[in-house]
């Protein structure tokens, strides 16, 4: 078979591909041969079935792509360049197998289309591992949600120390923005989950073809309704990198949290030695590079999501050659993030957090500022004038070098007459048992959200 032949536009064409176009031009997309060759498949059962082809050449074009797949599993396949992609490799294989009857297999379909089908397959079962790594996440936090649903640590605005919050409540937040992650990448799978096959190049196809076969056997909801609209989108592609990029950004947060934590300033997570590294140079250091990798490549999955976009910022309809980007964006931005969603639900169970230390500095910092200016709004006081008030005790405390809970008595009395004993026996439980409503950070509702979130997985 001459070269011109191996390609499956080569008729047109008298002269050889320079090397560096063959280079250029070539996609390696092997890995991606389960799903193509699932779709030549299910389009060869409906060519026999339709009676497009014979059907004897179907069932034996059906038989040789399973052969094709053995091969591929088994690591038999020789990555060829000169054949382009997955989809010519595929057939130049059949071809060897079963001979002429091979040449069947793209009638009535091209390479436009069948590239469509491939990446909405793809894309399908990736929305559906990253929406599971999600979940899986989701449920860990949960769990350390429960089991620290009353250990307060220190809640942080602009990383200046703000008011008390347990450390349930915090890892739950993380637990409402993924459940958001998966959300999207189900929303996702609604939109990919159409059917392309039967488009041709752009126009459609004049065989009878039984569209809604093929999109039963391969499982999707439905068929496309505009042939140049299923060759050209990929708004999917846009979807999908775009959640990677969401749910990368929320990782890359929790990472920031995990290596401030680890640190000696805060000193309120013990890294597990599965999930740290050590220097060449200093032995005592124990590094967060999981949570550092994590903050590093959520660029990787931003960058694939504006490379997506810019793609087809200028395409006219319908295919054009640009699109063969897609795939990389798509594989590059699961990459990033599927291997840090299972990191991460391994890791954080396995961080050994030091509550003391939380607890102490909960109560640091003024932290309780809040409490005690809604303590005298509860006495009929303004809040405005509250918070003077208390902003004046806060000074008091920087001048004695104490926390508001050191304060005597008495200095309370001068700044208000409202102010009675009970004052002195305002602390960190009873600010955060005080937040006693939907959605806040006493221990009871922080268990309550947990078993929410838990019921929505």
């Amino acid at each position: 078979m001459s070269a011109n032949e191996r390609r499956q536009w080569g008729g047109r064409f008298t002269g050889s591909m320079s090397d560096l176009t063959r280079d250029y031009t070539a996609g390696d997309d092997r890995t991606l041969y389960e799903d193509d060759i699932a779709g030549s498949v299910a389009h060869a059962r409906m060519l026999g079935a339709t009676g497009i082809i014979p059907a004897e050449d179907a069932a034996l074009i059906v038989t040789g792509l399973g052969e094709v797949l053995a091969a591929f599993r088994e690591g038999r396949v020789e990555w060829r360049p000169e054949l382009e992609d997955i989809h010519t490799h595929v057939e130049v294989l059949l071809r060897e197998r079963i001979g002429e009857a091979a040449g069947r297999l793209h009638t009535a379909r091209s390479r436009n289309d069948q590239v469509a089908l491939l990446n909405r397959i793809l894309v399908r079962r990736l929305c559906d591992d990253a929406a599971d790594g999600c979940q899986a996440l989701v449920s860990v936090l949960c769990d350390l949600a429960d089991t620290h649903a009353a250990d307060p640590m220190p809640g942080y605005t602009h990383v200046q120390r703000a008011q008390p919050v347990t450390l349930g409540h915090h890892l739950l937040a993380y637990g409402e923005m993924l459940l958001r992650d998966r959300d999207r990448f189900r929303d996702c799978r609604k939109r990919v989950n159409v059917m392309p096959l039967g488009s041709g190049a752009l126009s459609g196809s004049p065989y009878p073809l039984d569209r809604e076969m093929v999109s039963r056997e391969l499982g999707f909801d439905g068929v496309t309704r505009n042939s140049m609209d299923a060759t050209a989108d990929r708004d999917f592609v846009v979807e999908f990198t775009a959640a990677c990029a969401i749910a990368q950004v929320h990782l890359s947060r929790l990472a920031e949290e995990v290596v401030l934590w680890a640190s000696a300033e805060f000193g309120f997570v013990r890294l597990p030695d599965g999930f740290a590294t050590g220097s060449s140079m200093m032995p005592q250091k124990k590094n967060a590079d999981v949570a550092e990798l994590a903050r590093g490549r959520t660029g990787r999955a931003i960058g694939e999501l504006v490379n997506a976009l810019v793609m087809q910022k200028g395409l006219p309809l319908a295919y054009n050659r640009d699109l063969q980007e897609d795939k990389t964006a798509v594989l590059n931005a699961a990459g990033a993030l599927l291997p840090t969603l299972e990191i991460f639900a391994a890791m954080m169970p396995a961080l050994g957090f030091n509550l003391p230390a939380m607890r102490a500095a909960a109560s640091a910092g003024f932290s309780l500022a809040t409490d005690v200016a809604d303590y005298l709004v509860k006495k009929g006081m303004p809040f405005r004038e509250a918070h003077g008030i208390v902003g004046s005790l806060v000074r008091e405390c920087e001048a004695r070098r104490c926390e508001l809970h050191e304060l005597p008595l008495d200095v309370y009395r001068q700044a208000s007459p409202l102010f009675e004993a009970d004052i002195l026996s305002l602390d960190v439980d009873s600010a955060l048992a005080a937040r006693d409503l939907p959605g806040g950070t006493a221990p009871n509702r922080v268990r309550q959200a947990a078993r929410d979130l838990r019921a929505e997985l």
